[in-house]
């Protein structure tokens, strides 16, 4: 079962080498918190059962000090390696390493205390500042229970010295970085001799951890309190219930250091004092039950953490070979290198076109998806939204049809005023078409940047590169767009060159069909009568278009401008005149002639405006890039420009690289432990 332990302590050792590992990977530890001379360091002495601690008034602690206690019998292989035999004296002995030392072995604890001095000051100087950079300390004892602990810096308030004046706050941070991890058990170190409802060590346990699910708290100093005081409701829980429990320990006081008295001694002492002053509580209370219940939780929480952990790791591999496929090999061969990205790029490239890159969003249209959605529902609704007769007035249409009859009055309405009224709107069609074209080509351009996480990673690693890249697509799409709006305003002018009312969908049985819808409305004036009415309304001043009146002053006016004047203000005047019946289904005959052909044409142009396009710019795009790429680029004489890669991602590369070797080693620890 303590195999456990040592398993967890492999795997710190491993993701230590790592650059703030707790972002990427969280393992079950025990956390030390307590506020500044709460007695921290006397429970870790306690524990150990050696004196190793630096000393001293204000922080002591100034780095996360990480711990693992490992249990090695007398009779235990690992004391008969040769290194330990070389140092002569281990024997039966403990010892101690350093992480930051290698294999330096030290069998003096007053040097692994100086050491620990030395390492601090070396990071944060001599000046009481503090660290976030953890010492590493490995503990071999026959004394030790298997257990990993973390010594945080201790809480304080007021700075001392030449302490920055938001130590608090520094030292807070230090705190939540290991708290904030789910997987860890938070150890509160409180002080008996204190109010414990307002204990600092509670209070941020409390931050992370409301339910109380990986507190335990250690209540020292019982020796101290007031006189006549004792911490029986504390111990109890009837104060304050922390679940994982509350276990009192009797500190090594100032005088039992002064006088050198040893760790162990100082235990039996403890002892004492549980058995005189809380007789019924002394079994589960003081160091070594503490050291025992500690070793137990942190093997059950190992348990509990481990199969979660294991997902995580398996899913971190995956993502950092993919991260270190997509950064790539460092670069020896320029040109191969250029060849390998335009072959991904355009691979990338094609395949957002035609729908089948990696990764496909989910909450918006992109890429080829957005083309389809601008040629069948923004190009095609617009050019559905065009009115057929907007901006044709009937004023308009009734004299285009006179204009076009000429200087005799028509029996039938003249087919070139069809012509000139439907040459008018069928024009319209121009504009949206080469917008769609546009929009298209916006589209092209915006894919470059949206083609796949891979596409986005190799943008990353060569700025240079893919900005001319962008460049080189802009300069390919720019004749296509143009020749292909050439090509659109051709048809659209082919369309207008020649009205073909012969066409299959305006035939004479589409003319008959119209002419009998007009006649269900009204009885069809035949042309006698309609020389009989125009008679009529000419005689009526009130009605009349162009009367004997007018006719007489264009002979008989001296004044030329003054004669024209009057003669165009009276045929207006005619023109806004109530319609005739003649004049009525003639103006609503050529509106639904105008109709039915525009609607012809507008389909026509609906459905090979988005074939144009995938012509002659979408297909040239997909099939010719490609080359175009290569053709440039590996001619280009800045190739070692384009090419160099950013510091950011040789960072990158180096991190991922060491993430990735840190994950190896970490599930072949977890495979080894074949019982969990």
């Amino acid at each position: 079962m303590e195999k456990v332990v040592a398993t967890i302590n492999k795997l710190q050792d491993v993701f230590d080498t790592i650059e703030d590992r707790t972002k990427s990977i969280q393992l079950p530890e025990i956390v030390v918190v307590g506020s500044q001379s709460a007695g921290k360091s006397s429970v870790m002495e306690g524990l150990v059962k050696k004196d190793f601690l630096p000393r001293g008034t204000g922080i002591v602690t100034r780095r996360p000090l990480l711990i693992r206690l490992t249990n090695v019998p007398l009779n235990d292989p690992l004391r008969k390696k040769d290194k330990l035999n070389l140092i002569g004296n281990i024997g039966d002995g403990d010892w101690a390493t350093f992480k930051h030392l290698g294999d330096k072995i030290f069998t003096d604890f007053l040097e692994v205390r100086q050491e620990i001095e030395a390492e601090t000051d070396r990071v944060t100087g001599k000046r009481k500042g503090i660290s976030n950079d953890p010492i590493s300390l490995n503990i071999y004892s026959a004394n030790v229970v298997n257990l990993s602990l973390t010594d945080l810096p201790g809480i304080t308030k007021v700075p001392v010295g030449d302490q920055p004046l938001d130590i608090e706050k520094q030292i807070r941070e230090i705190i939540h970085k290991y708290i904030d991890n789910p997987n860890s058990l938070i150890l509160a170190v409180t002080p008996a001799n204190t109010d414990f409802a307002t204990s600092e060590s509670l209070c941020l346990a409390r931050e992370v951890d409301p339910n109380g699910e990986r507190t335990i708290c250690v209540l020292t100093k019982l020796d101290i309190m007031d006189p006549g005081t004792d911490a029986n409701q504390v111990l109890m829980g009837k104060i304050i219930k922390v679940k994982l429990g509350i276990i009192g320990v009797k500190n090594r006081s100032q005088a039992d250091i002064i006088a050198d008295k040893s760790v162990e001694k100082c235990i039996e002492e403890e002892e004492l004092f549980l058995q005189n002053n809380y007789p019924d509580l002394a079994d589960i209370h003081g160091i070594p039950y503490l050291a025992d219940t500690l070793s137990k939780l942190l093997i059950s929480h190992i348990h509990k953490c481990l199969p979660d952990l294991k997902l995580k790791i398996a899913k971190l591999l995956i993502r950092n070979q993919n991260k270190l496929a997509t950064l790539g090999e460092p670069i020896i061969d320029k040109n191969t290198t250029i060849l390998q990205v335009i072959s991904r790029f355009t691979k990338a490239y094609t395949a957002s076109l035609d729908g089948n890159c990696k990764d496909l969003a989910s909450n918006e249209l992109t890429c080829g998806a957005r083309i389809c959605y601008i040629f069948h529902d923004i190009f095609k609704k617009e050019m559905e939204e065009i009115d057929p007769i907007e901006d044709l007035t009937k004023s308009e249409i009734l004299t285009t049809i006179r204009n076009a009859a000429g200087t005799r009055p028509a029996l039938f309405v003249p087919e070139n005023s069809f012509d000139f009224l439907v040459f008018k709107q069928l024009s319209r069609l121009e504009k949206p078409s080469l917008s769609c074209v546009e929009l298209v080509n916006e589209e092209l351009l915006r894919v470059v940047h949206h083609c796949g996480d891979e596409m986005k990673e190799e943008r990353k690693r060569f700025p240079l590169l893919f900005e001319r890249i962008d460049d080189i697509l802009l300069q390919f799409l720019e004749p296509r767009v143009a020749e292909t709006k050439v090509f659109v305003k051709k048809m659209v002018q082919i369309q207008l060159a020649y009205i073909n009312t012969k066409h299959p969908e305006f035939n004479d049985t589409e003319l008959a069909e119209i002419l009998a819808e007009l006649g269900k409305e009204e009885e069809e004036v035949d042309y006698v009568g309609y020389q009989k009415n125009t008679k009529k309304v000419s005689s009526n001043k009130s009605n009349a278009g162009v009367t004997d009146d007018t006719l007489q002053g264009s002979i008989y006016e001296s004044n030329w401008t003054s004669r024209g004047a009057k003669t165009t203000k009276k045929i207006e005047e005619s023109l806004r005149q109530p319609l005739t019946e003649r004049e009525k289904r003639d103006q609503k005959l050529i509106e639904k002639l105008i109709k039915g052909y525009f609607y012809i044409v507008q389909n026509i142009i609906i459905d090979i405006v988005p074939k144009a396009i995938m012509d002659g710019i979408v297909n040239e795009v997909r099939e010719k890039i490609r080359d175009e790429l290569v053709k440039i680029l590996h001619k280009c004489a800045d190739i070692n420009e384009l090419v160099a890669e950013s510091s950011t991602t040789n960072e990158s590369r180096k991190r991922t690289s060491q993430m990735l070797d840190a994950l190896n080693k970490a599930d072949q620890i977890l495979n080894k432990l074949r019982e969990i």
